[in-house]
C-alpha cells in the first residue's frame, strides 16, 4: 500500500507540472508531422532515460545525512512552487511561443511517414528539451527525500508518458478547453505543500 501511495503521489506531483510544459507542446507538434505511434514511442523512450537518470541522482543523494537532504528537497520544491506560480500568468502565451519554436525545430527534418525517422526525431527533440527540466529535478527530490525509488520511477513515468499520450490524442482539444494558467497554479500549490511537509519532517 505504501508503494502505491508513493507512486500515486509522484504521479500527482509530476503530471500537472508536465501538462503546461514544453513536453506537451513538443509532442503535439511532432504528432502533426509524423505518424502518432512512432512519435509516442520516441517520446516514451526519452522519458524512460530521463526518469531513470533522475531516480538514480535522487538515490545517490539519499545516501547523504537525511536532515540536510530533506531540507534541500524542501528548498527545491519551494523553488519549484515559486517558478510555477510566477510563470502561471503567462502560461498560455508561452504555450503559443513554444509551439512555434518546436514547429521550427521539427521542420529541420523532412516530414515523412518513416517510422524510424519519426522515432529518432521525437526521441532527440524530447531528450534535449527535458534535460535539467523542473520535473526531472522534482523526481530526484522525491527519491532523495525518502520515497521508494521504484515507486517514484513508475509514478513519474506514468505521468510523463500519460501527458505525451494526451498531447497526441487530445492535444488541440485540451488546449482549447483547459487553461494552462490554472494547471500551473495547481502544480505550484502541490509543490508548496510538499515543501512544507518536507520542511516539517526535517525539523521535527
Amino acid at each position: 500500500m505504501e508503494w502505491l501511495i508513493a507512486a500515486g503521489a509522484t504521479f500527482a506531483v509530476i503530471a500537472p507540472v508536465e501538462l503546461p510544459d514544453k513536453t506537451f507542446v513538443a509532442t503535439l507538434v511532432l504528432a502533426t508531422r509524423y505518424r502518432p505511434l512512432p512519435v509516442f514511442l520516441g517520446v516514451a523512450a526519452a522519458f524512460v532515460v530521463h526518469v531513470a537518470l533522475a531516480v538514480l541522482a535522487g538515490s545517490l543523494l539519499a545516501l547523504l545525512p537525511p536532515q540536510p537532504v530533506q531540507l534541500a528537497a524542501a528548498a527545491l520544491f519551494a523553488a519549484g512552487a515559486v517558478i510555477l506560480f510566477r510563470s502561471a500568468r503567462r502560461a498560455d502565451d508561452a504555450e503559443r511561443d513554444q509551439e512555434r519554436e518546436y514547429a521550427r525545430r521539427a521542420a529541420g527534418a523532412e516530414a515523412t511517414n518513416g517510422g524510424w525517422r519519426a522515432f529518432a526525431t521525437s526521441f532527440v527533440l524530447l531528450f534535449t528539451a527535458e534535460w535539467g527540466d523542473l520535473s526531472q529535478l522534482l523526481i530526484a527530490g522525491l527519491v532523495a527525500s525518502g520515497q521508494p525509488p521504484t515507486a517514484v520511477f513508475v509514478g513519474a513515468l506514468a505521468a510523463t508518458v500519460g501527458v505525451a499520450a494526451a498531447a497526441i490524442l487530445l492535444g488541440r482539444w485540451i488546449l482549447r478547453r483547459v487553461r494552462l494558467t490554472a494547471v500551473r497554479y495547481l502544480a505550484a500549490g502541490v509543490c508548496a505543500v510538499l515543501a512544507a511537509v518536507l520542511l516539517v519532517t526535517a525539523l521535527v
